[in-house]
């Protein structure tokens, strides 16, 4: 990006309890800066801050809604004046008023314009406030259906940077005798495999060393257990990306976590690699060990 020039800008805004917090975190993992609450007097400053930050905000979206209460009432006039001169989107969420009131409901919360009236009083003066926000905006998102995975997801497939990762994957190799990974949501066992170490000469080798590489996978059952693994794995990254979980540890054990999983990791990893939309890295907790 070229110095003066802004990146995206996105106002997030809608009816109280549609899905606000949870459209925000969902832009935070996918690398937008979010400013939360902002009233609309300030986003033309903060625009401007981004205009010296010199590409160092690209993606920025602004939480804006009648938590400012008599400040909000500039927000269609602050939108028009900024989309004179520059491309700002706007978000819209929404949800049915039946919805709305049962998850104010549960979690036992006034409505910010309840005011001494009763829940559904102050979602009708919200909408009031937000007609023209609503008629103005770029994209509406009713969440009436959707729990919170279902509209991060939608928020992701939305707002995702184009060819960017909807997964990260870390497969971590490890051994056994030094602890179970506390992080890891799933966990494959090696030690069926004959160990190297009782070979001596590649005892003082790991399995990033090609010679215990291919005397691991030279052993029966090891590229068996690979392949039915990878493709076991891969409905698994795709339902955690339908359901949102953007991180998630696949834990590759042996004794020691010197040979058979560093092996087996690393080959694994790049065969779940090719899985579309997920970044895979390799971890080796414990290759340093003694």
């Amino acid at each position: 990006m070229a110095e003066g020039e802004t990146g995206e800008v996105l106002i997030v805004t809608g009816m109280s309890g549609a899905g606000r917090s949870t459209a925000a975190d969902a832009l935070e993992d996918l690398d937008w800066y979010v400013v939360d609450n902002l009233p609309p007097q300030m986003l033309r400053p903060l625009i401007d801050l981004t205009e010296l930050a010199s590409g160092a905000l690209p993606r920025v979206a602004v939480v804006v809604d009648v938590r400012g209460r008599d400040l909000f009432a500039d927000l269609p006039e602050a939108m028009r004046v900024l989309r004179e001169g520059r491309q700002i989107r706007v978000v819209f969420l929404d949800a049915a008023d039946d919805v709305l009131v049962r998850r104010f409901e549960a979690v036992r919360r006034p409505h910010p314009l309840q005011y001494d009236g009763t829940i559904l009083d102050g979602i009708r003066r919200e909408r009031d406030r937000l007609e023209a926000v609503r008629e103005n905006a770029d994209v509406i998102i009713d969440t009436s259906n959707y729990n919170i995975h279902q509209l991060a997801t939608q928020i992701v497939e939305l707002f995702a940077a184009q060819g960017s990762a909807r997964h990260t994957l870390t497969v971590m190799s490890f051994g056994f005798k030094y602890g179970l990974p506390p992080d890891a949501d799933l966990v494959a066992d090696m030690r069926f495999l004959p160990n190297p170490f009782w070979d001596e000469s590649l005892r003082g080798l790991t399995g990033e060393d090609a010679a215990v590489a291919d005397y691991v996978f030279a052993q029966e059952g090891a590229q068996e257990f690979l392949d039915a693994y990878a493709a076991a794995l891969a409905p698994v990254i795709a339902g955690y990306q339908r359901e949102n979980k953007r991180h998630s540890v696949v834990a590759v054990g042996c004794t020691g976590g010197k040979h058979r999983s560093v092996a087996v990791a690393k080959a694994l990893a790049a065969r779940l690699a090719a899985n579309p939309g997920v970044a895979v890295r390799v971890k080796h907790r414990d290759l340093g060990r003694e």
